[in-house]
């Protein structure tokens, strides 16, 4: 596989991100899924493939716990590219049997209890969204935090069995707003207000000056790495 992945590294590295995209949709055709969190990095991949018709499946997480904003970019994205977005959903017994166990806040008590959380309302429907899929494209950069450094744009997803593209990973956070500018693609207004990263409401806040670009997730935490399980690294 290794093999496999610098030949096709090989392949692309020449290529700009929606030629890339398009390079892999016909490679893995009806077997390619893009994740969204409606983040300005997604929204600048979204844009990429629905302006230009890539045969790439397009999917979110919906945990039930998203900021009215998040939900304001998603409906306006469906609206824009008259394009589907397909949403997928915790297991309903999993999670009444959570929050009736432990009720609504529980992953504030504790590390374990916050990975309980996500593992039900993220995880788990990630591996329904995923399967039967051979190439996952994500909105990942390096430079949102320490751990992604190690990282490359194109990687074997040892976990999930798949290979991972991250088509805007050598990106700067100033390529990505001069984009979004440019093509005047709608994005998460929380994002002009401190949050560079946005996950569920109840567990990120806006970053303070100096602060890391995830220190608003799960700030309650004091840990190096603060990841919820969707992009594993070793």
């Amino acid at each position: 596989m290794k093999e496999q992945l610098t030949a096709i590294a090989d392949k692309i590295k020449d290529m700009d991100p929606v030629a890339a995209l398009t390079y892999f949709a016909e490679t893995y055709p009806g077997q390619i899924v893009f994740s969204t969190s409606f983040g300005w990095e997604d929204q600048v991949i979204t844009h990429m493939i629905f302006s230009n018709d890539i045969a790439i499946d397009v999917f979110t997480l919906e945990t039930g716990r998203l900021f009215p904003e998040t939900y304001y970019v998603w409906n306006r994205t469906l609206e824009i590219y008259n394009k589907p977005i397909k949403a997928y959903y915790p297991q309903a017994e999993a999670l009444q049997e959570m929050v009736n166990r432990k009720g609504p806040n529980s992953f504030y008590e504790s590390v374990d209890n916050r990975k309980e959380c996500c593992g039900i309302r993220k995880l788990e429907p990630l591996k329904r969204a995923l399967t039967g899929n051979k190439l996952w494209v994500t909105g990942i950069r390096s430079e949102q935090s320490l751990n992604r450094h190690d990282m490359v744009n194109l990687e074997w997803d040892e976990g999930n069995q798949m290979v991972k593209f991250h088509p805007i990973f050598f990106w700067s956070l100033d390529e990505v707003k001069e984009y979004i500018k440019k093509h005047n693609i709608v994005y998460n207004t929380l994002h002009d207000r401190g949050f560079p990263s946005i996950g569920c409401a109840p567990c990120t806040r806006a970053v303070r000056e100096g602060e890391d670009f995830r220190a608003g997730r799960w700030w309650w935490e004091d840990q190096s790495k603060k990841e919820c399980g969707l992009h594993a690294t070793k």
